[in-house]
């Protein structure tokens, strides 16, 4: 993805719990398939619902950590996901607190997850 073509912000979908923790240690922790991959997985605004449907259905309290792409951005690489078909931006370092510039809820309805109240 070329700069010129780069989202404004990317998220990271976290459960309250993972988000409580970052705030005690001020990263947000990773995930199993984080370590395994070496890098945060992270979506742009038109891909984190998808997301949200197809990796986090029947979580109650789901959140969508808004994050400044400009911050991180020589961190973050905009990586082809064979299964979806779509560039996804993978950041390389630590994903910390200060990073995320809003957290969304994110409610689940009949139609899956929809952007609810920002907190």
């Amino acid at each position: 993805m070329t700069a010129e073509h780069q989202p404004e912000f990317v998220y990271r979908l976290a459960t309250a719990d993972e988000w409580r923790e970052a705030n005690n240690t001020g990263v947000v922790p990773k995930r199993t398939i984080d370590e395994r991959d070496g890098y945060f997985h992270l979506s742009t605004r038109e891909q984190v619902l998808e997301t949200a449907n197809l990796h986090f259905n029947g979580v109650a309290d789901l959140l969508a950590l808004e994050i400044a792409l400009a911050p991180i951005a020589a961190q973050v690489k905009f990586e082809l996901a064979a299964k979806r078909g779509d560039a996804f931006p993978h950041l390389y370092d630590l994903l910390k607190c200060r990073h995320v510039t809003a957290v969304h809820r994110l409610v689940e309805d009949g139609d899956g997850f929809q952007f609810g109240e920002a907190l």
